[in-house]
């Protein structure tokens, strides 16, 4: 996607934080709220939350929760801070002539949508399989699912591209291409990967279920204890579905023996620990860095306006679910 909003961007003018956060956002609501993506799909397991209804109110939450949270924030930032777009992108040269005819718009929206499409079928088979609709264990879903993993994805992705792109280019110009595409993305994989890995030590280290247990016996409501606590884990080791996972196994037995507690209760208990797993975004969170690096915005920056936008999204989703199991 990170063409398309550059290339809008650079078509309308302004500040780059006008176009690429609220597109950011929505992938990050997306990542936090909606089956099928594994944190949701988990947590809803661990607490017996129907997958079919949580599915329904995690979009009724999570389109205001962008609207406010990303849209509206993105749009200020736009106009508060200017954002140059990258020299990666601008500094891209056509190799040849031959390269100024670009593929046709259905082979492009083939290439963006394969992965996701791939990707998704891994998600989509992995719930299914949790719901115990089919069986998981299979060697035809289990193959389906490795087509799905996001290396996999990415690398038939990138097959079907060179196939297409051959038909206009030659096999030099094609390792051109390949050439030049790999020094822009090794410093964001290395800083990526640093990230990713210093949030593994952290995990390694125990301190986040040091934290869980001190804030499990504080006393508060369950839908607030459950936000508290995701949100203590994901400062610790930076990732989300970490996060959601191990709050939810940790408040499972108090959901179990609260009483009273119906399916709505229990999709906002979830939510609320989506939520939490998304806010303070900082540098032990390897998205932090993909986007500080793929949008060029140095660290200080990220802090003044990524963090903030992670911190909005988490607190806007928990008010959301608080109010609706006061109501519900």
């Amino acid at each position: 996607m990170l063409p398309i909003i550059f290339s809008v961007a650079k078509q309308f003018g302004g500040s780059l934080f006008k176009y690429a956060f609220p597109a950011a956002g929505a992938f990050a609501v997306t990542h936090a709220f909606l089956p099928p993506h594994p944190g949701p799909v988990a947590s809803g397991e661990l607490l017996g939350a129907n997958i079919g209804l949580l599915t329904i109110i995690a979009v009724i939450i999570a389109i205001p929760t962008w609207y406010f949270a990303a849209y509206l924030y993105g749009t200020y930032l736009g106009k508060k801070l200017h954002l140059d777009l990258p020299k990666s992108f601008l500094n891209v040269t056509p190799i040849n002539e031959t390269t100024l005819t670009p593929p046709s718009f259905k082979k492009v929206l083939f290439i963006l949508l394969l992965p996701l499409c791939l990707i998704m079928l891994d998600t989509v088979l992995y719930t299914l399989t949790v719901a115990k609709m089919v069986d998981g264990s299979s060697l035809l879903v289990q193959s389906l699912r490795l087509l799905g993993k996001t290396p996999i994805a990415l690398l038939i992705t990138l097959l079907v591209s060179i196939a297409l792109l051959k038909e206009q280019r030659s096999y030099e110009q094609i390792e051109k291409i390949c050439d030049n595409a790999l020094g822009p993305i090794c410093a964001i994989v290395l800083v990526t990967g640093a990230g990713g890995m210093f949030g593994g030590v952290l995990r390694a280290s125990g301190i986040g279920d040091q934290l869980a247990s001190m804030l499990s016996d504080t006393g508060m409501p369950i839908i607030v204890a459950a936000f508290v606590i995701s949100a203590a884990l994901r400062v610790a080791q930076g990732s989300a579905t970490v996060a959601i996972t191990t709050t939810s196994a940790l408040i499972a037995p108090t959901v179990t023996a609260t009483t009273g507690l119906s399916q709505f209760d229990l999709c906002f208990i979830v939510i609320s620990i989506a939520s939490g797993a998304t806010v303070l975004a900082h540098v032990n969170d390897s998205g932090f860095w993909l986007v500080s690096r793929f949008l060029e915005i140095d660290t200080k920056t990220m802090f003044k306006t990524w963090t903030v936008q992670e911190t909005l999204i988490g607190l806007v989703g928990f008010i959301i679910a608080l109010i609706g199991s006061i109501i519900l």
